[in-house]
Formats: structure tokens, C-alpha cells, sequence
């Protein structure tokens, strides 16, 4: 599926750690980078000046402007002018935590569908909150034991008040507050009778919100829910202080939707990037299937843009308008997508790496993600969306 985003007029990207930047102008309001003017008038505001009209990039607290350089973009000059910037950090700025880096024990906990926003489960309160092993746990099991694998066909599965944590969802013991609230694909009845809830062991069972019909996980057992955290908001009791997705949705509008998948994978990304020292991820459906091939290239990244339908040319010396926007926090990535038959290679290579790392996913929400990557990189200047055989995307935290 082709993306017919626009290409962004102004795109800034900024490496804390290494205190510097590019900023790219495109040649629809500057085709000479002699008209354009960058400084920052403060601490931590950039100004950007063009024949056409200004832009103020609002950065994050203690990143400043240094010196600007105009440098020549690859290829054609009509592609727009391109400047290397100097910065100065003094604080370095933490990245967001997902929802399993803040579900803590003895905290009560509401389980909503991100789609919807209704409760699905409520006033859970947990006292354990335990990782599980990695998704390579079971290839490295020859490693660990010098005798047969003592693991072999048993499954790691929560108690009654356990809250297991895998890499993309959460282990939760079932009891009878959902029946109302979830629909297993395949009953007519909400509530199953054992005899059913039994042969559901065997198979997949996928589990979706009665109100909107969004699937939010997978029953695994007769005993225990499976929610994935790109479909669920998390939130604890009046005394539990602040929402810990740090959102506040409406979450019905397809940008919201949107916004939330891409901070939730992201803010991931960081975390296991920081805690495993892992970089290239599949991004897999529940039966396993690889859909995209993902390499975490950055993760002290500060972006901002400003679309090409947004912008209002005025024609005056002075320019009646201007734009401003804030400048986020961002992981840079790399991808390549599993259908792409061109790249079986690569993809052939990746699948027989145990170093990449399985992060499954609705299939659903496979698709939402392929297409967020996919439209990030239609946004970026040409010369900078491709890199060897890889597309180029920024995830925003």
C-alpha cells in the first residue's frame, strides 16, 4: 500500500548525545539556503526564518543552539536547503516509561479497551509483578542445563494476584468480573460453560471488548487472560496517583490511535534497548508470523516538522504568519517490511538470527504499524529516507 503523505516542508532532527542536528528546508519555501536564517532567540527556541514565512521549534529544557552550518543536500539543490547544527546540552531528558515499567504491587489497577475506553477489568490490585524470561528463553535452555530441558511443554502462567510481564502484554489470573466485558471469538454465550472453557486450552482464543468488538489479547487457559499493551489503558484508583500511560484520550479518533501505539512501542523499544541490550526486533502476530523487521538506530533523538499542507504563504516581506511546534522525544529506526519479496534475503537472514528478538503483536495492530512506519518515511526528505536496504522511520515518544 503506497502512503501519499506530503513530504514535510521543515524537518529538524537533533542527537542529544552527540550535541548536534540537521535541519532540512524544503526548496517550496527555500531554494537557496542564502534566504534562510536559524538562531535561537532564547534558551531553547529555535527560530527559523524564510523568504516565505517563520517557524519556531520550541526544544526541551537545557538543549540550546550553538552554531548553524549550511551544508549541501544529496542530489539535486531544488531538493531544499540542509544545515548541520551545533547544540548545547546540559540536561539530558528520560525517556517515558511504558505501562510495564510502572505497574507496581499493592496498586489498585483499571484495565480499559484503548479503542472504546470502557472498563474491562477493575479494582485490580497485585501482589507480585514479575518479568518473564525473554522470547528466546527456549532456544538457550541447552545453555543453561547440562540434562534434558526441565521446561519442555510447561508454560509460565500467573496465580491469583500475579501480574506477569512479557515483552508487548501482561499475564493476569481470570475471574468473573470480565464476563460482561470480553467476548471470546467463536462463543455466542459471554458466559462459557467449563465443559467449553476447557477445550479453549487447546486452541487460540482471541479476546475483544464487548462494546466495540477491538481485540485487546488472547484467553490462554480457563484461568488466565493475556493482554497485549498497544490495546489497553492501564489506570490506578483515585489514590494511585497519576495515569500511567501518560495520556489523555478520547480514544476514538484514528490520530489518537495512533499517537498512543506509536509512544506505546517506542517507550518500549527504549526499555529493552536499555535493560537487554537489544536493537533489532520481529514484529510478529500471535501465531509467530514475521510481518516487519525493526532496528533500533537511535534513542537520544529530539524531532520536529512541519507539514506540507500546513503552511500558509503570505508573499509579504513580512510575514503575517509564522508556525511553531514542540520538539519530542524520538527513537530513529530502521525497518523492513516481511510481504517486501525484494528483501528475502534479508529477511531469510534475520529469521535465523537468534539475536533478533520476537515482539508479538495483534494482527490488526501489525497492519496499523506497518502503516505508521510507512508514513513516517514518506514525510522525510528522499535523501533521507532510505539506508542500504532499509526504510527510515521515526517513532515519537
Amino acid at each position: 500500500m503506497e502512503e501519499t503523505a506530503k513530504q514535510d516542508l521543515v524537518f529538524l532532527e537533533l542527537r542529544r548525545k552527540l550535541q548536534s542536528g540537521t535541519l532540512f528546508i524544503s526548496g517550496d519555501i527555500a531554494r537557496d539556503g542564502a534566504d534562510v536564517k536559524v538562531e535561537s532567540r532564547h534558551d531553547s527556541l529555535l527560530n527559523i526564518q524564510t523568504a516565505d514565512g517563520s517557524y519556531q521549534v520550541k526544544l526541551t529544557p537545557g538543549v540550546s543552539l550553538v552554531e548553524t552550518l549550511l551544508q549541501r543536500s544529496p542530489g539535486s539543490c531544488e531538493r531544499g536547503s540542509h544545515f548541520r547544527l551545533r547544540l548545547r546540552v546540559e540536561q539530558e531528558s528520560e525517556a517515558p516509561q511504558s505501562v510495564i515499567g510502572r505497574l507496581r504491587v499493592k496498586v489498585t489497577y483499571s484495565f480499559q479497551c484503548q479503542s472504546c475506553g470502557s472498563t474491562v477489568l477493575q479494582d485490580r490490585a497485585f501482589g507480585r509483578v514479575l518479568p518473564l524470561p525473554n522470547g528466546n528463553w527456549n532456544a538457550l535452555v541447552d545453555d543453561w542445563c547440562c540434562h534434558p530441558d526441565p521446561f519442555a511443554n510447561r508454560k509460565l502462567l500467573p496465580r491469583d494476584g500475579d501480574c506477569l510481564l512479557g515483552d508487548t502484554f501482561i499475564l493476569l489470573a481470570q475471574d468473573t468480573s470480565c464476563e460482561q466485558t470480553l467476548t471470546r471469538e467463536g462463543n455466542s454465550s459471554q458466559k462459557a460453560s467449563a465443559e467449553v472453557k476447557q477445550k479453549r486450552v487447546s486452541k487460540r482464543v482471541m479476546l475483544s471488548c464487548t462494546s466495540c468488538s477491538a481485540v485487546l489479547g488472547e484467553e490462554l487457559s480457563a484461568e488466565v487472560l493475556k493482554f497485549y499493551i498497544t490495546e489497553i489503558l492501564v489506570k490506578p484508583g483515585e489514590d494511585g496517583g497519576c495515569d500511567i500511560t501518560r495520556l489523555s484520550l478520547e480514544p476514538k479518533s484514528d490520530s489518537l490511535r495512533q499517537r498512543f501505539l506509536e509512544q506505546t512501542l517506542a517507550s518500549r523499544l527504549v526499555e529493552l534497548s536499555s535493560a537487554q541490550s537489544i536493537f533489532r526486533f520481529s514484529i510478529q502476530t500471535p501465531d509467530s508470523t514475521a510481518v516487519i523487521l525493526l532496528w533500533l538506530l537511535n534513542t537520544d533523538t529530539l524531532v520536529a516538522s512541519f507539514p506540507g499542507e500546513s503552511f500558509i504563504s503570505t508573499g509579504d516581506v513580512h510575514p503575517r504568519e509564522h508556525q511553531s511546534c514542540q520538539a519530542v522525544q524520538a527513537v530513529k529506526v530502521l525497518y523492513v517490511l516481511c510481504s517486501d519479496s525484494k528483501l528475502k534475503d534479508v529477511v531469510d537472514v534475520w529469521e535465523k538470527d537468534i539475536s533478533v528478538h520476537p515482539l508479538p503483536l495483534p494482527q490488526s495492530t501489525c497492519e496499523e504499524l506497518q502503516k505508521l512506519l510507512m508514513s513516517s518515511t514518506s514525510r522525510l526528505p528522499t535523501f533521507l529516507r532510505c539506508m542500504n536496504s532499509y526504510q527510515v522511520a521515526y517513532l515519537r515518544m
